[in-house]
């Protein structure tokens, strides 16, 4: 869906080559490889996953409490072929 363009990332990326994206929650490790592989054109050696569950958050406003939650999500970090790069920001 989107990739994670944090500090934390950068840094992985710049020293481990590895890039992490958000990606649909039924998606799975082999449906995340092709993709990229086939949308940045780099060889992926290795996915990890993790599912992140939606938080309860609460916030005093002039109407009163008000309850909600974040959203759930699913994050893919991927591990790329050794000289191989994914540059976000060529597109800005």
């Amino acid at each position: 869906l989107k990739p994670v363009i944090t500090e934390k990332m950068t840094d992985l990326s710049e020293k481990l080559n590895k890039y992490a994206f958000v990606v649909d929650q039924r998606a799975n490790k082999l449906q995340i490889q092709e993709a990229v592989e086939k949308m940045y054109s780099v060889n992926v050696v290795s996915v990890n996953t993790m599912r992140y569950g939606g938080k309860p958050k609460s916030r005093y406003t002039k109407a009163g409490l008000v309850k909600g939650k974040t959203a759930s999500f699913k994050k893919a970090i991927l591990t790329l072929a050794e000289g191989d790069k994914i540059d976000f920001y060529s597109n800005i």
